[in-house]
C-alpha cells in the first residue's frame, strides 16, 4: 500500500454566522477539494467564552459547526490564504497527514 501527503484542516464556526453555505460552495465548486465533512456540535465555546449548546427543551440554531477537509499541501495553503480574508485565522487548525492510495 502506498500513501501520499495531504494537509488536514478544521474550521470552527457557529451556525448563526451564516458562513457554512458559502464556505461549502467555495470548497466544492471553486476549489474542488478531495473531501469535506461538516460536523454539528451539541456544545462548545471559543475565546469569547460564550457557550453554544442545545438541549431537548432548547432547539438552538447557534450550535458549533466544524468543517473538516483535506487535499495536497500546496492546494490547502492557497485555500487557507484565500479563506484568511473571510474567517478568523484563530478558528482554523491544520496539520500534515497521509492518505492511502
Amino acid at each position: 500500500m502506498s500513501s501520499t501527503p495531504v494537509t488536514m484542516v478544521r474550521i470552527y464556526l457557529t451556525e448563526s454566522e451564516g458562513r457554512l453555505k458559502s464556505l461549502m460552495a467555495t470548497l466544492h465548486d471553486d476549489e474542488k477539494v478531495r473531501g469535506v465533512t461538516v460536523f454539528r456540535g451539541i456544545s462548545g465555546f471559543g475565546k469569547s467564552g460564550k457557550v453554544h449548546s442545545s438541549s431537548l427543551l432548547d432547539l438552538s440554531m447557534d450550535l458549533p459547526v466544524v468543517i473538516e477537509f483535506f487535499d495536497e499541501p500546496e492546494k490547502v495553503e492557497a485555500i487557507l490564504n484565500r479563506l484568511g480574508n473571510d474567517i478568523d485565522l484563530g478558528h482554523i487548525v491544520s496539520w500534515p497527514a497521509m492518505v492511502n492510495i
